[in-house]
C-alpha cells in the first residue's frame, strides 16, 4: 500500500498574502477587472530527468480582448529559480524523450502546427506543415513517432482532399447546408462533416515530420479525441512504441443519444485496422494508460449506458487475455483523470471529495487510495520519471492556480510559482466558512460562506445565494474565470453556496439521487441551507438577498420564481431551462435529457412536466434578470427569450443580456466585464443600503 499523505495545508491566502505588510487602505477589493487581467496557469510538465518544468501561461491582451499564450519553464533545483519565458505564441509544451527539446503547438505559421525549441531557448522550428490545423499531439516513448490529431472528412484519402473540399465550399456562392442525421450542431459549432482523426507520423532527426501522416483512425466515424473537451489524454502509445490506444464514441446516427465510448488498439504503422477492447460494456470506457511493463491498460469505465455523471472506475486489462477487473470498487468516488508511475506501482487521479479536489494515489495492484494533495483544486499535474516528484497546478476560492510541487508518497506541498503575487497583494478578499446542515430526508449536505472582502463583523451584509450547475458539479475550494464568490464579496456582498443532492463529490448516490427529481431534492436542501446560513451567521442580512445561477443553477432559479420566491429581493438567471419539454427538442446531447427525465419526451411527457418552469410563470413576481447568449446550443437562446416574454409580458421588472459571440460561457474578456459589471448593478439596485442594526430577519418564518 502506499503511504497515507493527507496533507493539511494551511494555503488559502499564501498569494495574496504575499505583501501582508501593505497596510489594508492600500488594497482595494477584489473586482472582475483584477480577475479578467490574471496570469493563468495550466499544463505543467517535468523534464525527464525532473528538474524542469514547462508549463502553459495565458496573459490577457484587454485591448485585443483575448488571452495570449506562452511557454515558461522553471528550474525546480533552486529554490530562488523564477520562471523565464522560453517561448511566444504557444501551447501544450511536452519533452522530447532525451529532455533536449520542448515541442508545441503555434499558429505562428498562419495556422495551427506542431512546432519544437531548445530546452535552453533560441529559435522555434516548424515540426510539421499540413494543409490542416494540428489539434493536440503526443510523443511516443522512443522518440521516434508523434501522434497527432486534425479535423479531416473520413472518406479523404489524404489531407489535402479535406484541404480542397473546405476550399470548394468557401468559394461556392450557396451557403446552405444539408444534414441528413444528427449531430447538427454540437455545444457552439455547427457541424460541417469533418471528425477529428488520428494520425502518426515518424519524426525526422532535425525534429522534423515529412510526409504524409498514417491515418491510424481509418474507418472510425468518430471523434479522437472527443468534442468540445477532449484532450491528448484519450490516446496513448504502448511503451515500446508499437501500438497506439484511443477511446472514441462510434455511434452513427445515434450519437447524440448515446454515451457509449470504447477503447481501441492499432499498430503504430497502420498495418491493421483498429480493434475494439471494450465492447463488452456498453457504457463510457476512456482514458488509457498502459502499463510500463505492457502487459497492462489501466482506463477508465462508467457501468451505466447514456448517464455522463455515472461512477467511473478504474479498470485494468490484462492484455494477453482481454480480461478486466474494477481496481477501486471500495473508493465511492469517480476519477476524472488517470496517468501512472514509471515503475508501474502507482496510478495517479484527481476527483472532487467533499468540497475538494484533491490529486489521489492508487496501489495499481489492491487498489488502495491515499490522499496526496488534499486541500484546494487541483488542475493539472505531471510525475517526474527520474525522481520522487510531482509537480501540479493548485488553486483554491482565495488563490489562483500556481505551480506547486510533491512526493509522490505525499509529505510538504511546496509552491514554486507565484505568478500574481504582485497584482493580488493591491486586492483584499473574502474568506470562506465551511458548514454542514441536514438537508433533505435529514441527510447530511454541505455549504459554505464566502465572507465580503474587508469584512467587519459588527455589520450586515447583502446576500448572493449562488446555484451551481452541472447539475451533478459542485461549488467547490477552487479558483473560477466566470462563476467566482470574490467578484461579489469584492462588491460588498456575502455569498452563500449549497452542494444540494446531487452534487458530486459525496458518493455515486448522492450524485444520482437528482436524476428524475430536478425540483424535489435540490430544493429541500436550497431551503433548508438558507435557513442553516442565516441562523448560523448573523451577518447575512436575509432582507436583502438576491438567488443566481447559470445552466442547472438557471433552471433551479426559473423554478424558485413560481415555487419559492418569498425570500428573495430579485434573480439573476444565466442560460437557464426555462421550458424542460422544448428543451429535449432543441439541446444538442440528447442522452442527458433522456437520462434525467426518464425516456424520450414523447414517450414520457409527464416527467418533463414534473418540474416544468415554465407550468409556474403565473405565480412569478420577483425582478429578474436573464442573461443568454446565442452560441450557447446546450440550453439555446430561445430559452432565455420565452423566459424575459413571460417577466415583460407580467410587468415584472426585468433585463435580458445576451452576447452574440459567446457560447454556454462568457469568455471574452471585455464580455466577462460587461457581465459583471451588469449583474453587480441588478444586485446592488434590488438590495439597497440600509442603517438597521444586526439582527436575526423576519424571513425566517417564510421558511
Amino acid at each position: 500500500m502506499i503511504k497515507q499523505a493527507f496533507l493539511a495545508l494551511s494555503l488559502c491566502a499564501v498569494c495574496f498574502q504575499a505583501s501582508a505588510a501593505d497596510s489594508k487602505s492600500d488594497k482595494h477589493p477584489f473586482n472582475v477587472r483584477d480577475l479578467v487581467m490574471l496570469k493563468r496557469v495550466s499544463d505543467p510538465h517535468l523534464s525527464p530527468d525532473g528538474n524542469t518544468v514547462a508549463f502553459s501561461i495565458r496573459r490577457t491582451d484587454y485591448d485585443a480582448n483575448k488571452g495570449r499564450h506562452a511557454i515558461d519553464v522553471l528550474d525546480l533545483r533552486s529554490r530562488n529559480a523564477k520562471p523565464h519565458r522560453l517561448v511566444d505564441n504557444a501551447s501544450s509544451p511536452r519533452w522530447s524523450r532525451d529532455g533536449s527539446r520542448i515541442f508545441f503547438l503555434s499558429s505562428r505559421s498562419g495556422s495551427s502546427q506542431l512546432w519544437w525549441v531548445s530546452a535552453r531557448g533560441g529559435a522555434p522550428v516548424q515540426a510539421t506543415h499540413y494543409p490542416l490545423n494540428v489539434t493536440t499531439f503526443k510523443l511516443s516513448p522512443d522518440g521516434v513517432h508523434v501522434a497527432l490529431t486534425m479535423d479531416a472528412f473520413t472518406d479523404c484519402a489524404t489531407l489535402a482532399c479535406t484541404r480542397q473540399r473546405l476550399d470548394a465550399r468557401a468559394a461556392d456562392k450557396a451557403s446552405g447546408t444539408l444534414y441528413k442525421k444528427l449531430f447538427v450542431r454540437h455545444w457552439d459549432t455547427w457541424s460541417d462533416g469533418r471528425r477529428s482523426q488520428l494520425y502518426v507520423a515518424e519524426l525526422g532527426a532535425g525534429g522534423k515530420v515529412a510526409g504524409e501522416p498514417v491515418h491510424v483512425s481509418r474507418g472510425i466515424d468518430g471523434d479522437i479525441p472527443s468534442k468540445p473537451f477532449g484532450d491528448d489524454g484519450e490516446y496513448s502509445f504502448s511503451p515500446q512504441g508499437d501500438w497506439v490506444y484511443f477511446d472514441v464514441r462510434i455511434a452513427g446516427r445515434t450519437e447524440p443519444w448515446s454515451t457509449n465510448f470504447d477503447i481501441y488498439r492499432v499498430p503504430t504503422s497502420g498495418s491493421a485496422a483498429p480493434k475494439n477492447l471494450t465492447a463488452s460494456n456498453k457504457a463510457w470506457d476512456a482514458w488509457p494508460v498502459p502499463s510500463p511493463d505492457g502487459r497492462s491498460l489501466f482506463y477508465l469505465a462508467q457501468k451505466t449506458p447514456g448517464f455522463e455523471s455515472d461512477r467511473f472506475a478504474i479498470m485494468k486489462m490484462d492484455l494477453a487475455t482481454g480480461k478486466t477487473r474494477e481496481l477501486d470498487e471500495g473508493w465511492d468516488r469517480s476519477p476524472g483523470s488517470l496517468s501512472i508511475s514509471h515503475d508501474g506501482k502507482t496510478l495517479y487521479a484527481t476527483a472532487d471529495d467533499e468540497g475538494q479536489h484533491p490529486l489521489f494515489a492508487i496501489d495499481a495492484e489492491d487498489g488502495g487510495v491515499d490522499k496526496v494533495v488534499g486541500d484546494g483544486h487541483v488542475a493539472g499535474y505531471d510525475v517526474a520519471l527520474a525522481v520522487d516528484r510531482i509537480v501540479l497546478v493548485r488553486d483554491s476560492l482565495t488563490a489562483p492556480g500556481d505551480l506547486y510541487t510533491a512526493h509522490t508518497d505525499g509529505g510538504d506541498l511546496e509552491q514554486v510559482t507565484h505568478v500574481n503575487a504582485a497584482a493580488l497583494a493591491k486586492v483584499s478578499m473574502g474568506q470562506p466558512r465551511w458548514f454542514t446542515f441536514k438537508g433533505w430526508n435529514d441527510e447530511r449536505v454541505q455549504g459554505y460562506v464566502v465572507t465580503p472582502a474587508d469584512f467587519d463583523s459588527d455589520k450586515t451584509y447583502p446576500v448572493a445565494f449562488i446555484i451551481h450547475g452541472g447539475p451533478q458539479g459542485a461549488m467547490t475550494n477552487s479558483w473560477s474565470y466566470r462563476w467566482n464568490p470574490q467578484t461579489y464579496a469584492g462588491q460588498g456582498f456575502a455569498v452563500v453556496t449549497v452542494n444540494f443532492h446531487g452534487s458530486t463529490g459525496y458518493g455515486q448516490d448522492f450524485t444520482d439521487s437528482i436524476s428524475g427529481d430536478w425540483g424535489g431534492k435540490p430544493l429541500d436542501d436550497l431551503k433548508a441551507g438558507w435557513k442553516y446560513a442565516l441562523d448560523k451567521y448573523d451577518f447575512l442580512d436575509g432582507d436583502r438577498a438576491c438567488a443566481l445561477g447559470a445552466s442547472y443553477g438557471g433552471y433551479m432559479v426559473y423554478w424558485m420564481a413560481g415555487v419559492w420566491n418569498k425570500p428573495w429581493k430579485c434573480f439573476v438567471d444565466h442560460d437557464g431551462v426555462f421550458d424542460a419539454r422544448m428543451m429535449y427538442y432543441a439541446t444538442d446531447e440528447l442522452w442527458f435529457e433522456e437520462h434525467e427525465n426518464g425516456g424520450m419526451q414523447f414517450r414520457v411527457p409527464q416527467n418533463y412536466e414534473k418540474f416544468n418552469p415554465i407550468d409556474h410563470v403565473k405565480d412569478w413576481r420577483v425582478p429578474m434578470l436573464v442573461v443568454h447568449s446565442a452560441h450557447d446550443y446546450r440550453i439555446p437562446l430561445t430559452q432565455g427569450l420565452g423566459a424575459f416574454t413571460a417577466l415583460q409580458r407580467q410587468g415584472i421588472p426585468s433585463e435580458f443580456l445576451t452576447f452574440p459571440d459567446e457560447n454556454h460561457w462568457v469568455l471574452k474578456p471585455h464580455n466577462s466585464v460587461q457581465w459583471h459589471d451588469t449583474v453587480n448593478a441588478w444586485l446592488k439596485r434590488w438590495t439597497p443600503a440600509t442603517d438597521k442594526p444586526k439582527k436575526k430577519s423576519f424571513l425566517r418564518s417564510l421558511m
